[in-house]
């Protein structure tokens, strides 16, 4: 029987993790001409990052926060189309959170985002979750015509060129991933996997998509196809940080 890769529904983040996404953002954004920075972004140096819960939730404050950095010119250009940006009742300190919730709503195709059981509710995160959430309609018609305008069949089009070359060349290479041996052994992973249905192969050169192989010289490191990557993400053995992304 053949096997799919699991798709993942796309409900979004507890509030911590835009607040520490934001953050992370905030220090990596492209800084612009004066000419070209019609999108102003105050200081939060100043404001704290949030203790993360866990190992998914550092995960996704910092994919959010490069998906962000990736795609911040066509986010920039959603906002003022829109006309959502200026808000006046949204200071410049927290542009960043708005651009990366942006990121995170047209993500999820511009659907409510789930609320999460037992979450630190933060009033800025509510404030303009709400916010984007009332100019839902409008930030999708930008976007819309955003992909008209240059013809793209999806966002991958903005990627800048550079970026997206390392892009595809990273997509190939295999995964690698460390066995925490403080918690499991490598028999155990190795019949966690199986279970799972995966197949061991002997190399690199044998991956077939659902197989992984020992690396030749570090025997508590595995090597798995590159296309399996949100499933590997998803599995306990990485959950329980039995497995270690390389």
């Amino acid at each position: 029987e053949k096997r799919t890769v699991t798709q993942i529904e796309k409900k979004g983040y507890p509030d911590s993790v835009y607040i520490n996404a934001a953050k992370i953002f905030q220090g990596i954004r492209t800084e612009k001409n004066k000419d070209r920075n019609l999108v102003q972004y105050g200081d939060n140096s100043e404001s704290p990052m949030m203790a993360f819960k866990d190992e998914h939730s550092r995960r996704g404050a910092y994919e959010l926060a490069f998906n962000a950095l990736k795609y911040q010119d066509l986010l920039e250009a959603i906002l003022l189309d829109s006309k959502a940006y200026p808000c006046y009742s949204i200071p410049d300190e927290l542009t960043s959170l708005l651009v990366v919730m942006l990121y995170d709503l047209q993500d999820r195709r511009f659907q409510k985002r789930k609320i999460f059981a037992e979450e630190e509710v933060v009033a800025e995160v509510q404030e303009i979750g709400h916010y984007l959430y009332r100019y839902r309609t409008k930030l999708a018609a930008a976007l819309a015509r955003c992909r008209i305008k240059y013809d793209a069949l999806s966002i991958d089009y903005f990627v800048p060129e550079t970026l997206r070359k390392q892009e595809q060349r990273a997509s190939a290479l295999p995964l690698w991933f460390w066995i925490n041996t403080f918690k499991i052994s490598l028999e155990d992973v190795i019949r966690d996997l199986e279970m799972k249905g995966f197949t061991k192969v002997e190399s690199v050169s044998d991956f077939d998509h659902y197989t992984y192989a020992v690396d030749q010289h570090c025997q508590d490191v595995l090597v798995f196809p590159s296309s399996l990557r949100e499933e590997l993400l998803n599995l306990d053995l990485y959950a329980d940080g039995k497995l270690l992304l390389q």
